[in-house]
């Protein structure tokens, strides 16, 4: 994907995807997560996850433990 940043952000409910997002800084994503699940937490099925595309590691998910 050309010009995608490191951090992908991804917004599920249902299983399926709804939104996607990429940043180069950590920050900002991790920042852009909080505030996904601040708008979308209340959509039924919601799963919001940020990965680091480089390592893979996933970094952050909500709710916990899905």
């Amino acid at each position: 994907m050309t010009g995608a940043g490191r951090y992908h952000l991804l917004l599920e409910a249902g299983g399926r995807p709804v939104q996607h997002g990429w940043w180069n800084r950590e920050e900002v994503a991790r920042d852009r997560f909080r505030r996904w699940v601040g708008e979308y937490g209340s959509m039924p099925g919601a799963r919001v996850t940020l990965t680091d595309d480089e390592t893979s590691d996933l970094l952050a998910t909500w709710p916990d433990g899905q």
